[in-house]
């Protein structure tokens, strides 16, 4: 049993979706938070910041390091975030002379922003890829149905003829929006946090933005300057993640209202009942329609999360860590519901002579 229906034994096939999920599994996160204090090393290593006898430590410890999770399950109780307790595993495991060398002039949140950012690249890309696939589920509709009428209704109520063409366009040409926003908040979400304990890097003195560059580099992320109270980026991509699923959950809507009476659209594969065997309900438009609430919802909790006091924040923070994966999760589910009910459509609006 879990709190999540995301990862929930037999909710998640509804509602989840393993693949973004997975990159906010304990295993992903240390992976990242892993990558993060190897490539740290060795970018300070290259800047002169530590010996390259030290980095060469760092990286052979890192390769076969194994976290001890109940240790940083009891650490986080009491310091609020892993890191502390990861980096005191990490240094002993490199051992002395240079175990002290290890996490050089970085601080706790540099880690986790840092480590989250990388495996939002793989969210990024999951996120895409199925845009472009139900685009494409869309268009083969389009093309099968599109030049056939169907009434168009406004408030509600009967309008005029329209076409099925005329009502796909208005699924598919916000997901091509969409598509669009992705591309271009992927430079600027895909960006290395390191600021060191005030956002000054004041532990590197001159050397701290050439170490920044070096280390962005090294991990396949945009420079910027640090980001620790300035969450704008992370709630830009939230607001895409829930204008995605609105858009998905006005097909979903229009779906299952045109399946009403079924005069309108055809659908395959529909959920059973088990009071009334004659029913197939529209599951997966239905799902899209809750998955689209669920993330206007949770939206205002990133927006929520803006409000860093100082330099750093810790209960803004904390937020976040609650509401963007299962915001990801939601996408990305909604994403795959769209593809499947797209593919249930067995025939929409009314056959020529009809």
């Amino acid at each position: 049993m879990t709190v999540s229906p995301f990862d929930h034994p037999y909710l998640s096939g509804l509602l989840g979706d393993e693949q973004v999920a997975r990159q906010f599994s304990v295993e992903a996160e240390v992976a990242a938070m892993l990558a993060f204090e190897r490539a740290l090393a060795e970018a300070e290593a290259e800047r002169g910041v530590i010996g390259s006898d030290a980095a060469e430590a760092i990286v052979s410890a890192l390769a076969s390091f194994a976290p001890e999770v109940p240790a940083l399950k009891e650490a986080v109780a009491r310091d609020g975030v892993v890191v502390p307790e990861l980096v005191r595993q990490l240094r002993a495991a490199v051992g002395a002379p240079h175990g002290d060398k290890l996490h050089f002039g970085a601080t706790s949140q540099d880690v986790i922003d840092t480590a989250l950012v990388l495996r939002l690249k793989a969210v990024v890309e999951r996120l895409d890829a199925q845009l472009a696939e139900v685009l494409a589920r869309l268009s083969v509709l389009d093309e099968r149905f599109g030049a056939r009428p169907l009434l168009g209704r406004t408030r509600m109520q009967a309008a005029i003829e329209i076409t099925v063409a005329d009502r796909i366009r208005a699924w598919r040409e916000p997901l091509g929006r969409h598509r669009a926003r992705l591309a271009v908040i992927k430079p600027e979400l895909l960006v290395v946090q390191f600021g060191g304990a005030a956002g000054t890097l004041e532990k590197l003195g001159d050397k701290g933005a050439a170490v920044r560059k070096s280390l962005a580099e090294r991990l396949g992320l945009g420079d910027a300057p640090q980001w620790h109270s300035q969450r704008d980026r992370l709630a830009d991509f939230a607001s895409l993640l829930s204008l995605i699923t609105g858009s998905l959950g006005k097909f979903g809507q229009d779906a299952a209202l045109m399946a009403q009476d079924g005069s309108e659209i055809s659908l395959s594969g529909g959920g059973g009942s088990s009071a009334m065997p004659h029913k197939q309900n529209p599951v997966a438009a239905e799902a899209l329609v809750t998955l689209a609430r669920f993330n206007a919802t949770q939206l205002s909790g990133m927006h929520q999360a803006l409000v860093h006091e100082q330099e750093r924040s810790g209960a803004a923070w904390t937020l976040e860590w609650l509401v963007l994966p299962q915001m990801a999760v939601a996408t990305a589910a909604s994403l795959r519901l769209a593809n499947t009910l797209a593919g249930q459509i067995e025939s929409i609006g009314a056959k020529a002579g009809n």
